[in-house]
């Protein structure tokens, strides 16, 4: 949608009449902040604490915090254990933003656009995450109190990751997730498995952290996140609930309600079933299209919750003992939905959907290493290569992270760096917190005799291949974009790197039709039409990049 420039100039000259002012002015109840302890002692490079408050660096660079208290207390220990990862995380998605607006004058559109957008924001966010997230944002860089004042950037920050699916054309996500149990697993009892696709850069991946929070009021909950956040991706509780987020097909909202990530929390920190799950996700008013993912040990069950801003399904299967989600909506209540429809249709949704069941069926009596084995798949369907790095497979090669759950028994498998391709580190929710209600714990609280290996493959020449591919596909991008002619060796390289992959072959193409080759940027274009086009969007471009070759012929 373009929007016209009387249309923005209006916009702007009116943010004081729609709210903005007294959105940015908002603060939530902080009485009492000033008794809060916040003596951080720093035991060491890898061991921080504050209180009975820790946070700890294991072997696999996973950083585990543990909070306990009301809401203030809980992110003031939060924002002062974990500052420097806040930093981390703050320079590198305020890096990435100068990096897609590099005008100085569009930042400063946006810096006024993103207040106008958000002036509801502080309206649909639970008075007890407000005053946690304001305890965190004390302790945010003061350099970007220019673009927002700490608390509200703060704010913003938890519904950037709604946005990103919002603009889920530029594939910021494309999660997938699956549940099974009966005769699918080994035992009978609940597993779920789900890849984590949000990428907001390399730097915005380096770090993550394995939260153990013990609130004043709910339930006790692990999840797994980065620094600064305090909504919920990945998590599961104490009563053996699970939650994650997939995407759906959004169309770009004009206001800021709830985010998806603090709504996935309030389950996390206050259902015990999946019927209370419901009901807490039919009370907030969202602003994008998700699906939620809930497992229940206990029920031995995994449902999907389907939420936007004006609809509201939930799914179930019938007759079956898995449940897959990708980033399509299953419900009834969807059906007939035209956006989710065009989804399915255009987007690799239904492709990993399919290549999902095909894996989850094809495997006889899930445990958690072969739904680790599952998350690391990358090939296509009927195990087809697809080039590394498509988003296609279920494995994109760009995940923040792997996930596996096993509700019943209260435990869980994180992956760690790179990707899902590190290994997972386990633990047992039970264990863990006993372990931290005893006091601190200088060591890591991670069932370390159940962790799930390293992939083979990160120690392969492919895998140096596609790392290195990587870096040559942004820089060949950002060449073409600013129309830099570039040689036959960097396109022949780009096709060595990743030969399965449509993408190369296409960049090749491009560079071959800039340098006015036209018969070889044919070759290479059907080249790339040959193999598994991500999206019929790309399948179109490369038809059309086909049909200007032979003209110029």
């Amino acid at each position: 949608m373009k929007v016209s420039g009387l249309l923005l100039v209006l916009i702007l000259t009116s943010l004081a009449s729609c709210g903005v002012k007294k959105s940015m002015q908002h603060r939530p109840d902080i009485s009492g902040i000033e008794e809060i302890d916040t003596t951080r002692i720093k035991h060491s490079e890898t061991f921080y604490s504050l209180g009975n408050n820790q946070l700890f660096q294991n072997e696999q660079g996973i950083w585990e915090l543990y909070l306990e208290g009301d809401a203030l207390e809980r992110g003031v220990a939060n924002g002062n254990l974990t500052r420097e990862l806040i930093h981390h995380q703050e320079i590198a998605f305020m890096d990435k933003l100068q990096e897609m607006v590099p005008s100085e004058n569009y930042r400063g559109f946006l810096k006024s656009f993103v207040s106008w957008f958000n002036r509801k924001l502080y309206l649909h966010v639970p008075e007890e995450y407000k005053q946690e997230i304001y305890g965190v944002s004390r302790y945010g860089l003061e350099r970007y109190d220019d673009f927002a004042p700490g608390y509200i950037r703060m704010l913003y920050f938890h519904g950037a990751h709604d946005i990103g699916h919002a603009l889920q054309d530029l594939m910021l996500v494309g999660c997938t997730s699956f549940a099974a149990w009966d005769s699918k697993t080994a035992d009978g009892d609940l597993l779920l498995g789900r890849n984590f696709d949000f990428y907001a850069g390399d730097e915005f991946g380096d770090q993550k952290i394995a939260a153990f929070v013990n609130p004043d009021s709910g339930h006790k909950f692990m999840m797994y996140t980065w620094g600064g956040m305090i909504g919920a991706v990945s998590g599961m509780n104490v009563k053996g609930i699970s939650v994650t987020i997939n995407a759906g097909k959004s169309k770009m909202p004009f206001m800021a309600k709830t985010p998806i990530s603090l709504l996935a929390r309030e389950i996390l920190q206050y259902a015990s079933s999946t019927a209370e799950a419901i009901e807490i996700a039919k009370n907030r008013e969202v602003f994008v299209s998700e699906a939620i993912m809930v497992g229940s040990g206990d029920e031995k069950k995994a449902i999907l919750i389907e939420v936007s801003p004006s609809n509201f399904g939930v799914y179930e299967v019938q007759n079956s003992d898995q449940l897959i989600c990708s980033n399509h909506f299953q419900s009834e209540a969807y059906l007939e939905d035209d956006r989710n429809l065009k989804a399915i249709e255009e987007s690799h949704s239904q492709y990993r959907y399919d290549r999902m069941q095909e894996l989850v069926s094809g495997t006889e009596k899930l445990d958690p290493e072969k739904a680790v084995s599952i998350l690391r798949n990358m090939n296509g369907l009927k195990d087809k290569k697809i080039g590394l790095g498509n988003e296609k497979a279920i494995n994109q090669l760009l995940a923040h992270h792997g996930i596996v759950f096993k509700p019943a028994e209260r435990k869980v498998w994180v992956s760690s760096n790179p990707y899902q391709m590190g290994e997972f580190v386990a633990y047992d929710l039970d264990k863990v917190f006993d372990k931290f209600e005893n006091g601190l714990v200088a060591r890591s609280v991670a069932d370390v005799e159940n962790n799930i290996p390293e992939s083979e493959f990160i120690k392969t020449k492919s895998f140096q291949d596609y790392e290195e591919f990587r870096k040559l596909e942004i820089e060949v991008k950002n060449q073409l974009a600013n129309e830099v002619q570039l040689s036959e060796a960097t396109a022949q390289k780009s096709i060595q790197l990743n030969p399965d992959f449509w993408e190369a072959w296409f960049l090749a193409g491009k560079i071959y039709y800039n340098n006015a080759d036209y018969k070889k940027a044919v070759i290479h274009f059907k080249q790339a039409k040959q193999r598994e086009v991500t999206t019929l969007p790309d399948l179109e471009m490369i038809e059309k990049m086909i049909k200007k070759s032979y003209r110029k012929l």
